[in-house]
Formats: structure tokens, sequence, C-alpha cells
């Protein structure tokens, strides 16, 4: 008995082009994992943005993290950002698009962005720490392990 198979129903990208269309996903996205390591060792050049609401955001954030509400990024708030940082956007999580939208917003208004998959939940996720109250925080350390 012959099965035909799903996966290879649709033949896979050449591999030039798959290594190009992996780079191009990674330019758009980054994960919890990433993000952590870089916050902890103090890397330069990054912002992350938590578009929820502020009382989401004091509720519980990624430590460090800016309170840039998706529905208050106007032309004079996104004036006060440093168009020099990668800014890093994120929201609940993969049932939420703020994230989505706060990216769409600052990367129309020309700044470097990419968005934090699964946001808050997969961060809690991976055992990363969260931030509570009105202040920014900061990212000491990173939770041990990855499993990717």
């Amino acid at each position: 008995m012959s099965t035909s198979s799903s996966v290879l129903a649709f033949p896979p990208a050449a591999p030039e082009a798959m290594a190009q269309a992996m780079f191009d996903k990674l330019s758009y996205h980054t994960d919890a994992w990433d993000l952590a390591q870089d916050l902890a060792n103090g890397i330069d050049g990054i912002t992350v943005i938590d578009t929820r609401s502020a009382d989401h955001y004091s509720a519980g954030h990624i430590p460090g993290a800016l309170s840039l509400p998706h529905r208050e990024m106007t032309p004079e708030r996104l004036e006060t950002l440093d168009p020099a940082q990668v800014y890093v956007t994120y929201c609940d999580g993969i049932g939420c698009n703020g994230s989505t939208k706060g990216a769409w917003k600052l990367a129309s208004a020309g700044f470097k962005v990419k968005e934090l998959l699964g946001g808050l939940d997969f961060w809690r996720r991976d055992g990363h720490p969260v931030h509570s109250g009105e202040a920014r925080g900061a990212m000491t350390s990173a939770a041990p392990g990855c499993g990717c």
C-alpha cells in the first residue's frame, strides 16, 4: 500500500531560497530567549516596548520595557524615541495583535523594529522574570538553559 506524503506534496524550496526566507523571518522577529540574553548582558541598541495598556504594564512587564501602548503611538510620542535604537514590541501573546500594530506604527514612522514571538506569554513560559509597577525595572539575569 502506497501512502502519499502530506509533507512532500509540496516540494521544499531550494536551499538558497530557504536560507533567505529564514534570514528574512529572523529580521522581523525575535524570541524570548534571545531578548532575555541581550537584556541580561546589557546590550545597547535595543529598547523593548510594551504595547499594552498602562494598567496591563503595571500588572507585569518585561524588566526594562518602556510602556508605550500602541493606541498612544502618536507622531508626538514617537518623536521622543531614539531613531538609532532597534525597538522590540510585545503584547500579551499570540492571541493579541497589539505588538504587531505597534511594530507597524514604529516602522511606518521610520524606526527599526522587531516583534517578540509569543509576547509576554512565551516570556513567562520560558521562566524569565516579570517586573510589576509603573517603574521600568531592569533585567539582571536570564532564565537558565534554553531548549532550542
